[in-house]
């Protein structure tokens, strides 16, 4: 066989992607890589197979179509391996980190910050979560499943960072209802206006004509939620009359974190600059009637204890002046203290409630009163009792894949094992959203584990205001390629 000479452009392309790979390779650890210097060889040096073959024809058309899938499909793998190991775009959907972030941003993660994690799912459709769009099925196949592995970053969580994590509890999902998640749900479907007359996880799979299968989700194919971290790994939590407290020290409030008010005035009604001074979105002051029918705030209440007690004023015939409810920042709140048409600004109280972590236990806990809660810590130990049991099961079995049983006389087994103890193999962090009465976060489904952490935002490339036209500011141009830390 005859060998081609090789020229010095070649040792130079070879030189180039085999230093890339070599580094790659040593980045994530993975020595089967180097194989690929096998390829790299033939592809610039020997030549010895023809890779370029596919795409050759004799017909000009048909090169120009193969040349145009030649470019698509280099472009699509780049395009997937940027998104997989240095950053991704994400849209803010929802209004829980608000006005720190606000609904429309589109946000750059950087993966790199916390360090990327391998896929989980490695064959998967680029560039969509978990659903194949207008085809609506897995955008992923289930083998091979790698385990848990993360690269080297720059950086680790810290207290106060905004983290990109994919969403704890979206581990098992009901295809037809994704809010409320699946564990809130089966508690009692009948309260989120499903009227199946049954509860737990029975009644879900029973009723596959208003819930749809129900499907297990590997951990980087659950949804991305975003959050800020409040809790740290080893750290002990506790939320008193809305005020956060870590290891006993008050945890003060970033500018932006924002809370329920009511907001009576003298019978003056706020127009929509007035919400726009505020930065009050359209879905927080419009109100909708029992036909779903919209009417701007406020609404006529009637006359009851519950306002009587918070000291709401009326007018000569009795009716109260108008009360108004939506979020407010410090700021915000300050402004509206000094307006004359104001009266009373009043935080909304504090409500117990039953759907706050853990679910199946009775703690007496609510979002503004949480706690005390202590947040797992890798290779930390904890005696396992009735108490500890509901707390940090879902870590135990769901986050890190043990088998465990509680008996009927109380004993435990792990992986069939009795166990009075546990060791945790995980770091786990607490997230609140900004907007504290308005955030399923973690007092609403616990811990994050390390595993489902995905990246921290860098920068705001668009942001768009929903309830704004495109002539009347629905383009937010002060946003547009800010850092997203200098929101804070």
């Amino acid at each position: 066989m005859k060998i081609k000479p090789i020229y010095k452009n070649q040792w130079i392309k070879f030189g180039i992607w085999a230093a890339l790979l070599i580094l790659f390779t040593v980045w994530t650890g993975s020595g089967w890589l180097l194989l690929g210097l096998i390829w790299l060889a033939d592809v610039y040096l020997t030549k010895f197979i023809n890779w370029g073959a596919w795409k050759k024809s004799d017909i000009p058309q048909l090169q120009t179509i193969l040349n145009w899938i030649d470019d698509i499909l280099f472009a699509l793998i780049a395009v997937y391996i940027i998104n997989l190991f240095v950053f991704q775009n994400y849209q803010i959907p929802s209004s829980s980190l608000e006005k720190t972030l606000l609904v429309g941003d589109f946000l750059v993660v950087s993966k790199l910050s916390y360090g990327p994690r391998v896929p989980n799912t490695p064959i998967s459709f680029p560039l969509v979560q978990n659903t194949i769009p207008f085809f609506n099925c897995k955008s992923y196949i289930e083998w091979p499943r790698w385990d848990y592995q993360r690269l080297k970053g720059v950086g680790h969580v810290k207290r106060n960072d905004i983290v990109v994590f994919n969403f704890p509890a979206g581990d098992t999902v009901c295809l037809k209802v994704l809010n409320p998640d699946y564990y809130t749900l089966k508690r009692n479907p009948n309260g989120f206006g499903y009227r199946v007359n049954c509860s737990g996880e029975d009644c879900i799979k029973r009723n596959k004509e208003v819930f749809g299968e129900v499907i297990y989700r590997p951990v980087d194919k659950r949804e991305n939620y975003v959050k800020r971290c409040v809790g740290m790994p080893g750290d002990s939590l506790q939320i008193i009359d809305n005020q956060v407290y870590i290891n006993g020290e008050i945890l003060q409030d970033k500018r932006n974190v924002q809370y329920n008010y009511y907001v009576q005035t003298d019978g003056s009604v706020f127009n929509e600059e007035m919400y726009r001074r505020l930065q009050v979105s359209y879905d927080d002051h419009i109100v909708r009637d029992e036909n779903n029918y919209p009417h701007p705030q406020p609404i006529s209440y009637q006359k009851n204890p519950y306002f009587d007690n918070l000291g709401m004023l009326t007018d000569a015939s009795g009716k109260y002046y108008p009360i108004y409810h939506f979020p407010l920042t410090a700021a915000a709140c300050e402004y509206l203290k000094k307006a004359p048409s104001v009266k009373k600004i009043i935080r909304v109280p504090d409500e117990k409630r039953n759907d706050t972590y853990p679910l199946d236990y009775s703690t007496n806990w609510s979002q503004g009163n949480y706690g005390p809660i202590w947040i797992p810590k890798q290779g930390a130990t904890i005696t396992l009792d009735e108490h500890n049991l509901a707390l940090y099961q879902r870590c135990i079995r769901n986050y890190e894949n043990n088998d465990l049983v509680i008996n009927a006389d109380g004993s435990i087994l792990i992986n069939g094992k009795p166990a009075q103890t546990y060791t945790f193999k995980y770091d786990y962090y607490w997230m609140m959203g900004d907007n504290r009465h308005n955030s399923a976060d973690s007092r609403s489904w616990g811990f994050v584990p390390e595993d489902h952490i995905i990246g921290k935002p860098l920068f705001v490339w668009l942001s768009l205001d929903k309830d704004r036209g495109w002539f009347d500011g629905r383009v937010r141009w002060n946003r547009l390629f800010r850092s997203a830390a200098s929101f804070d």
